[in-house]
């Protein structure tokens, strides 16, 4: 089964470069509780879920990436097909979770703010 990637201000470039398909970021913090109930579910979203990248940026390691996709409160989930980001659901809530996996496979994505 896919495990999850992690990534770096290093590795980010090649990540999104090189993902041959949609690639799904959690962008999340040791310190934030939600983002810890978050890493269960995205473990067994990956391993379950192989037409999916899924990766995580612990935005005090790589604050630039953070700042790139303009990460405001964690956790936020993006999802990028292309390089070019479709979907992002910001907080923990099931329902935003589930809007925006199921983005992944095209449809059309209602998140409400």
């Amino acid at each position: 089964p896919m495990s999850v990637l992690h990534i770096t201000e290093q590795n980010f470039e090649a990540t999104v470069t090189g993902a041959d398909r949609p690639l799904l970021i959690d962008f999340w913090a040791t310190w934030c509780g939600p983002c810890q109930m978050m890493a269960p579910i995205l473990d067994d979203y990956a391993a379950t879920h192989p037409e999916v990248l899924v990766a995580k940026v612990n935005v005090d390691e790589a604050p630039a990436v953070a700042e790139r996709f303009a990460v405001m409160s964690i956790p936020t989930l993006v999802v990028l097909r292309g390089g070019e980001e479709i979907a992002r659901a910001v907080q923990f809530q099931e329902k935003y979770y589930h809007t925006t996996i199921h983005a992944i496979d095209g449809s059309e994505i209602e998140v409400e703010r």
